[in-house]
């Protein structure tokens, strides 16, 4: 396995602050993003939104391998350095309920933190900096 596909929810705050972590993290393998209801996701994963990603981070593995909710987070801190050795740990039998019970409370309310914590996702982002005027940067110093 070389490349890990994360299907995430580009609307949703807390989904953009991960990747934005993740983004940033050194890794094992290659990690890259896509929405979960793109036409690229679509493509690449047939039947995806059967599998409620909408609800549940999906990832998959450029050999075909998948997981969803639980399985899926611990992969992406499997694919980290500095995070690898929690993934095992967390994925330990005694710990599963409580990573479990931490996740489905993440995935059930993470648009209800976006908003709380001020997190915009990315559309959100893009429109907000959209509507912004333009200024003019005549002296080589552009303001907004």
């Amino acid at each position: 396995m070389k490349t890990l596909t994360v299907f995430h929810d580009p609307r949703c705050g807390l989904c953009a602050s991960f990747k934005t972590w993740l983004e940033a993290e050194p890794t094992r393998v290659r990690v890259e993003f896509l929405g979960y209801d793109s036409a690229e996701a679509a493509q690449r994963f047939p039947g995806l939104l059967s599998l409620g990603a909408d609800r549940n981070v999906v990832v998959l593995a450029d050999d075909g391998r998948w997981w969803q909710g639980t399985a899926a987070w611990l992969t992406c801190l499997w694919a980290t350095h500095h995070y690898r050795d929690w993934s095992f740990r967390l994925a330990a039998p005694v710990l599963q309920p409580f990573v479990r019970k931490a996740v489905h409370l993440l995935s059930e309310n993470r648009l209800t933190l976006s908003r709380l914590m001020n997190l915009k996702g990315d559309e959100s982002l893009a429109a907000a900096i959209g509507s912004m005027p333009d200024k003019g940067c005549e002296t080589g110093v552009c303001g907004l």
